[in-house]
């Protein structure tokens, strides 16, 4: 067998299954929230946090969503994460206290990481999860072993693939 890339060893999520996913996800946080169960707020890493919260969000019935923009990839390359637009500040109180902030997957756990060290009492949750990283979430639905790509319905176009032997 020939050395693959990467990104070449890759996981194909449909839309079905990030919101089958979600939903799960979902489901594991119902209930454990500060306020007899409760959540105060869903915040989103964007982009790809921005579809699990909506359906997170949903699902719990949480009516307060907001974002935090951090940008940490350039396409497959992952860079140091940096900080593009934090969440309202009354939505988070003095450390996210009560706030679920959803990512899709977390990586090596930088980005986590960076939102973590500004919002340490908030629950991290995400819906894949790779190992370096795991430490950085409180709670996930799937983990991937670490050199997975992970391929995700909004990156992704209908299109038609060679076969590995040939047409």
């Amino acid at each position: 067998m020939t050395d693959r890339l990467p990104h070449e060893k890759g996981f194909h999520v449909s839309w079905d299954q990030i919101h089958r996913d979600s939903r799960a996800l979902a489901w594991r946080l119902d209930g454990l929230g500060p306020d007899d169960g409760a959540w105060r707020a869903v915040v989103a890493i964007t982009r790809g946090g921005m579809a699990p919260a909506m359906i997170v969000s949903r699902e719990l019935d949480i009516r307060v969503v907001d974002t935090v923009s951090v940008k940490s990839y350039n396409w497959q390359e992952q860079t140091a994460p940096r900080l593009l637009k934090a969440p309202d500040a009354q939505v988070m109180g003095a450390d996210g206290a009560g706030v679920l902030i959803i990512d899709d997957l977390v990586d090596t756990g930088k980005t986590l990481e960076l939102v973590r060290q500004l919002y340490p009492a908030a629950h991290f949750a995400t819906v894949y999860a790779k190992p370096e990283g795991r430490e950085m979430v409180d709670t996930f639905i799937t983990e991937v072993s670490q050199d997975t790509w992970i391929f995700f319905p909004w990156d992704m176009a209908l299109q038609y693939v060679e076969p590995f032997r040939g047409a």
